[in-house]
């Protein structure tokens, strides 16, 4: 910070000099939709079709989800776009204001009539310093006030053709890239080595869960196993009244609400006086999701059921045995009728509750470190946009 002041104060000791975005670039156009245009995904589609979802961290990054166009379509767009190394790429309709710099070979893509291609006028800006300009607290919240549309919101070319940013000396620029690029890289790389952390803690817990909850048909030495259907061990509970916000506390009891095709369980922090202790495995229809809750509720979510174990099955042993049989990668989940006959190990009362304190352990390890995941990732975001934001705040110079 002490050398971009020294700069500062050395090159441009009066303020910044602040112009129009379209005043320091040479082009702002957009890619093209397909409509009467082209097909997307075509037998002979080989070129990648960019939007939004494919700006990861001021990159464009390919997936196998990113769709395809073919040569012609590809040269259509090209037509419209003028796709250049060094461009900037802006998301200006749905996911407005996330940024991308063009770093690589443009021979086999282009993108959507949703993204803006801002050609900068390189001796007077840098590309990468207006990457970070647009991404900014001042750009992204002028984005938010002009942007227009009732359903599908976005900004006007004429919007960012006069926005007025800090176009400080290219030395400045340059000092200030550097540094935002290597803040940008530790986080990159911290998010990396958490993510495998987390992922390394992930597989001991589905291993020793796998160890655990495997046993021999003919039984153990220790023990007898019974093997029974998964319809004979449990009760499904009706789906209980469909109760408003306001009846939950005069009931005494706790929602479990449908969001979309997720569901969710919670209680308001004013019923937590009121639970009632009980324990189910929530399963979804159509959802992919087992989940385990102890507490009475009152709603339940559309194509979800409500699983009462009999008395010998410890609830935590069925939940964490029906996610060790990987119920849901094996298309059982959208067939109760399919699910119901699987056939589930059954041991001592005993042996379960051992089982069970082990994997509790390790679960609880696993969601201990993927709650303190995104709070850490988000602790390094802050620190990186407090900088970034000093290093982008300019004094402007009197006209």
């Amino acid at each position: 910070m002490s050398e971009i002041k020294q700069l500062i104060e050395r090159l441009c000791p009066d303020g910044v000099e602040w112009k129009k975005l379209g005043e320091i670039t040479k082009k702002i156009s957009t890619g093209l939709n397909p409509r009467k245009n082209f097909k997307l995904n075509v037998a002979d589609a080989k070129n990648y079709y960019v939007t939004v979802k494919e700006f990861t961290s001021g990159k464009i990054i390919f997936t196998d989800k990113t769709d395809r166009i073919n040569d012609e379509a590809l040269k259509v767009i090209q037509n419209r776009s003028s796709l250049e190394y060094n461009d900037i790429l802006l998301s200006g309709i749905g996911t407005i204001g996330k940024v991308a710099v063009v770093d690589i070979p443009t021979d086999n893509w282009n993108c959507s009539e949703s993204v803006f291609l801002i050609k900068p006028e390189n001796d007077i800006i840098i590309s990468r310093f207006l990457m970070y300009m647009l991404q900014s607290n001042y750009v992204q919240g002028i984005f938010e006030k002009t942007s227009v549309g009732s359903t599908l919101r976005g900004i006007r070319k004429e919007t960012l053709l006069a926005l007025d940013i800090p176009v400080p000396p290219i030395e400045v620029q340059s000092k200030i890239v550097e540094i935002l690029d290597n803040f940008t890289e530790l986080e990159a790389e911290l998010e990396a080595e958490l993510e495998a952390e987390l992922e390394a803690r992930r597989k001991q817990y589905e291993y020793y869960r796998n160890q655990l909850l495997t046993f021999d048909k003919v039984g153990e030495a220790r023990f007898d196993v019974k093997w029974m259907k998964l319809g004979d061990i449990v009760t499904v509970i009706p789906a209980p009244m469909k109760l408003e916000k306001r009846q939950y506390l005069s009931h005494g009891i706790i929602p479990i609400i449908d969001q979309g095709q997720k569901f969710i369980i919670g209680y308001t922090n004013e019923m937590k006086a009121l639970i009632q202790k009980e324990e189910y495995v929530i399963f979804g229809d159509h959802t992919r999701e087992i989940k385990y809750v102890d507490f009475a509720f009152a709603q339940g979510a559309d194509g979800v059921k409500i699983l009462k174990p009999a008395k010998e099955v410890n609830c935590r042993f069925l939940y964490q045995t029906m996610k060790n049989l990987d119920i849901v990668s094996r298309g059982y989940n959208r067939h109760w009728t399919l699910v119901k006959d699987m056939i589930i190990p059954i041991p001592p009362l005993s042996e379960q509750h051992r089982i069970v304190s082990i994997l509790d352990r390790f679960e609880a390890l696993t969601t201990d470190l993927q709650s303190g995941l995104p709070a850490e990732i988000e602790a390094r975001r802050k620190q990186y946009e407090y900088y970034r934001e000093k290093l982008l705040t300019f004094k402007r110079k009197a006209s």
